[in-house]
């Protein structure tokens, strides 16, 4: 086992890495995003109501983000490479479980196997790549991958409405797993090596349950807002993570080292800036699949097209992002990302029932162009802030803000619609009261983003 990081000069190593890190971020996302354009279709077929509707995406995310730093620990100990492997195998097996989902319920419960895998690939992936390019390139190659996960995205929906459209939602999940399993293929035989700057440390088990199940309570807790029950749970998940977090400060070999948030001002605000972007940004693609489709009256595949315009613009840009990351203050460029970002979704909140086509692709192409310069400087930030033996959890904590934010977008989008929709399931002659519901939802994105700016300038120059 090779315990060290590459010193840079294995150029060979650097292209199965990047080949690796490539293929990953894309099947992940495009699963993701082409799931979100589907939802009116699953919700069809199983008479779903919204509420529960959004936990056919909120699952996912939620079993991701609460197996994530426990992941990324272990494979700091037990070596970056199998638990991708293991993550990837995962998750192809889940993919084919979805397709065969026989109700809701069911779908459910795969999609939380999903994350699991997800887990295993987000807390892996970007460790590998930050081990493996010195950090002078760090942000190219990380540009690079996050570009895919945004060619991810673009294909998803335009590729995912076209599926829905005359294949079926099951086809979507079908279609992962071939590619998962080429990501299986390139990873054991052309991914030589391996990484564990922290073999021989003991995992914590308390902590590790501690943390999942804290975090599964704040999240499931902030979903059934404005419930009783739903603040209740809230209240316990939080005092979990609170004594989780005492208990990590005195722990000899934590899952989650606290002083990197205590003590490391770059690291703890550039997560910050993250779980803030994307707690602002990820509901996008699911609030505007609902307005195209019930407000707007337009098909999938139509949905998907328009939907497109966001992700293609972070795909271009990105690696221009990152690798300006590498010659100027990420600091800077990623505040102007969050920036550009609130702009958008202030102009995303203004859309009516007649608000033309044209309009909402240009709006959709600006906030793609925010993200792109916030995304890249913030997860070289990061990644740069910390040692090597630190990667795994490093890369995971990009992870978890990233699945937390993304569970908080949802939460805030669900809790709006309960609020103006109830427990009907949607139609198009909802479509005044879906509308209620989006225009809201998009006052709380912007104004989160206001904040994420003041974060993101808060880190700090880089050393």
């Amino acid at each position: 086992m090779e315990a060290g990081c590459s010193s840079g000069s294995d150029a060979a190593l650097k292209r199965s890495a990047m080949t690796v890190a490539v293929l990953s971020s894309f099947v992940t996302p495009f699963m993701a995003s082409s799931i979100n354009v589907a939802i009116p279709s699953i919700g069809d077929e199983f008479s779903m109501e919204a509420v529960l509707l959004s936990w056919v995406a909120t699952s996912y995310l939620l079993s991701s983000a609460a197996f994530l730093v426990p992941f990324g620990r272990i494979a700091d100990i037990k070596g970056r490479k199998r638990v991708f492997l293991y993550g990837s195998f995962v998750m192809a097996a889940a993919s084919s479980l979805c397709a065969l989902a026989f109700d809701e319920w069911s779908l459910i419960a795969f999609r939380v196997v999903q994350g699991i895998g997800g887990a295993m690939i987000f807390g892996t992936s970007v460790a590998i790549l930050s081990c493996v390019y010195p950090p002078n390139e760090r942000g190219k190659a990380l540009g690079t991958a996050v570009s895919a996960v945004y060619i991810g995205l673009s294909a998803g929906p335009f590729l995912g409405g076209f599926m829905t459209e005359y294949l079926g939602w099951r086809s979507l999940f079908l279609l992962i797993v071939p590619l998962n399993l080429v990501v299986i293929y390139v990873t054991q035989t052309r991914l030589k090596g391996e990484w564990a700057e922290a073999v021989g440390e003991a995992f914590d088990l308390r902590g590790s349950v501690m943390y999942a199940a804290s975090l599964t309570g704040v999240i499931i807790g902030f979903s059934l807002l404005p419930s009783l029950v739903g603040a209740g749970v809230l209240v316990l998940g939080t005092l979990g993570i609170v004594g989780f977090v005492l208990i990590e400060i005195r722990e000899r070999s934590p899952v989650l080292d606290i002083a990197l948030f205590l003590k490391n001002r770059t690291f703890a605000f550039s997560n910050l800036a993250a779980l803030i972007n994307y707690s602002a940004t990820f509901a996008v693609t699911f609030m505007m699949s609902l307005y195209l489709h019930y407000v707007k009256g337009l098909s999938y595949e139509s949905t998907g097209a328009i939907l497109v315009a966001q992700p293609v613009v972070m795909a271009v840009f990105s690696p221009l992002a990152g690798k300006l990351s590498d010659m100027k203050e990420p600091r800077l460029i990623a505040s102007a990302g969050m920036a550009i970002c609130t702009a958008g979704l202030v102009m995303l909140s203004m859309f009516t029932e007649d608000t033309e086509i044209w309009v909402m692709v240009v709006v959709l192409a600006f906030l793609g162009f925010g993200f792109a310069l916030f995304s890249s400087p913030n997860t070289n930030a990061i990644m740069g802030s910390v040692q090597k033996r630190q990667y795994g959890v490093a890369s995971a904590s990009v992870g978890t803000m990233r699945l937390v934010g993304q569970v908080l977008s949802m939460g805030i989008a669900t809790i709006f619609i309960a609020l103006y929709v109830g427990e009907e399931a949607l139609s198009s002659e909802l479509a005044g009261e879906l509308m209620h519901s989006y225009q809201v939802s998009f006052y709380v994105f912007a104004a989160l983003c206001v904040f994420g700016v003041f974060a993101s300038l808060a880190r700090g120059k880089k050393d």
